[in-house]
């Protein structure tokens, strides 16, 4: 039987796979990955079977690998920001 994982890996995994999900330079894939890693996590808060947490522990972090892959190539391949993104805003030249 696997050990459960401890509540410090737990907060570990939890915060690369919001790290993660943050670096998308996408604004629908960035947001998407924020509210389904912050869902995930929320429905096994107060799981206490360590089976089940170990389980849990092994699969997210095979999807952390995925996610971490999958933000590089957005990265790579990323387009012109939304609307609703916040732009930079455009600086004046001083010398004019």
């Amino acid at each position: 039987m696997a050990s459960a994982p401890t509540p410090q890996s737990l907060r570990h995994l939890y915060h690369s796979m919001l790290r993660t999900s943050q670096s998308f330079s996408s604004y629908n894939f960035r947001h998407y990955f924020v509210g389904r890693t912050k869902s995930t996590f929320r429905e096994i808060q107060n799981e206490s079977d360590p089976a089940r947490l170990a389980a849990f522990y092994q699969e997210k972090s095979k999807e952390l690998a995925v996610l971490k892959r999958s933000a590089i190539v957005n990265q790579l391949y990323g387009g012109w920001k939304l609307v609703v993104e916040d732009q930079k805003p455009e600086r004046e030249r001083g010398d004019t």
